[in-house]
């Protein structure tokens, strides 16, 4: 029976159904801070689009980001596929408040900061 719904799978996908690998592999790391000062550490693969859900407080913003506007998106940088963006995210929301506001102001770089938290 798998082989049979597998091969009902490959005969109904279409050339329109695969993905880029680049677009595949376009996820961001972002930072948002909230009006009381506190830094939001999230991924996706369209920075303004996320943004702007969590800047609505809609069903899709996050929680922890309801009722703290206004936000303000104070950055973001490409990380690569969506494995490589969740071990950033885990490894950014580690750091202290400080490092992540050198990181926003630039006198941090990213990914050298990335291979020091390791």
């Amino acid at each position: 029976m798998i082989v049979g719904l597998m091969s009902m799978r490959v005969s109904l996908m279409t050339e329109t159904d695969t993905l880029d690998e680049n677009e595949a592999a376009s996820w961001y790391l972002y930072l948002i801070k909230c009006r009381n000062g506190s830094l939001y550490t999230g991924i996706t693969t369209d920075v303004q689009r996320r943004f702007a859900e969590h800047s609505s407080s809609g069903p899709k913003a996050a929680r922890y980001l309801r009722g703290k506007g206004p936000l303000e998106l104070v950055f973001s940088t490409k990380v690569g596929g969506r494995g490589q963006a969740s071990i950033f995210e885990y490894r950014v929301k580690k750091l202290s408040k400080a490092t992540k506001q050198e990181l926003i102001a630039g006198r941090a770089s990213f990914w050298v900061l990335m291979d020091e938290s390791r």
